[in-house]
């Protein structure tokens, strides 16, 4: 799969799934934006990705709940690199809670990073890949777009609109030939599934180990967590793709806990 200078943007990237996802469009010859809300972070991950990969990577400082800084963050872009090819949505955080105890301004900022976040940075790309006639947008999804998990409402109530968003961009950029779909991953351990193992064990009254084997991974085939580098490689697949025979679908990694 190449994507040899195609234009990419990746939100969240700084770290986690996102850094790895701009990792592995900049080793197939990617430009990308590291687009995040902590910019000494952002630059330090551009520097590291320029630095050992044939493709180039700039930071992009951005809040994606604010359509100002995502507008301002995309112009930046296409001032840079004069045009975008590729989004990928990743942008996320996680609050657990039961709903009788979950804060409306909790539930608020969930949906506005993962819902809002994905409206408005989808919006402020789409003139660019429309005036080409081509682009792809990835939504980072979650098995919980496809399932339920306690604690998790605003969480799984947003994962399970990015499939009505991507569903509705397949239907209405085709014309203009461009592609969207969203990844589910299972558990990925990083910062933020770590954070998540104490506060369950918590708000269910299980050790973290038994968090961990029964509640995240007891539903796999092989009680492994997802990688990092799982999901860079079916975001690189969807990325490169090149035609509509891929759009508006759902892409499941999760060692088997979900399965279609």
């Amino acid at each position: 799969m190449k994507l040899q200078d195609k234009i990419c943007i990746v939100t969240g990237a700084a770290s986690g799934i996102g850094h790895a996802i701009a990792l592995k469009y900049a080793e197939a010859g990617a430009k990308v934006a590291i687009a995040d809300l902590a910019e000494d972070k952002a630059k330090a991950a551009a520097e590291e990705i320029s630095a050992k990969t044939p493709g180039e990577a700039i930071a992009v400082v951005m809040d994606v709940t604010s359509e100002d800084e995502v507008n301002a963050g995309v112009n930046k872009v296409i001032d840079t690199w004069g045009g975008v090819d590729v989004l990928v949505s990743n942008a996320g955080i996680q609050i657990v809670n039961p709903i009788d105890q979950m804060a409306f301004s909790d539930w608020k900022k969930m949906l506005a990073i993962h819902l809002d976040g994905a409206f408005l940075t989808t919006k402020a790309c789409l003139p660019y890949m429309y005036k080409q006639g081509s682009g792809a947008v990835i939504y980072m999804g979650s098995v919980h777009s496809k399932e339920a998990s306690p604690l998790k409402s605003p969480y799984v109530t947003a994962k399970h609109g990015l499939l009505g968003l991507a569903r509705v961009l397949a239907k209405e950029g085709a014309k203009h030939g461009v592609r969207s779909n969203v990844i589910c991953p299972g558990f990925v351990r990083t910062s933020l599934v770590d954070k998540q193992i104490p506060e369950q064990a918590q708000e269910l009254g299980i050790s973290e180990e038994d968090v961990v084997k029964k509640v995240m991974l007891g539903q796999t085939v092989d009680g492994e967590f997802t990688t990092v580098e799982d999901v860079a490689n079916v975001a690189l697949f969807l990325a490169a793709f090149e035609n509509n025979a891929l759009t508006g679908q759902s892409i499941i990694a999760s060692h088997g806990w979900c399965m279609e």
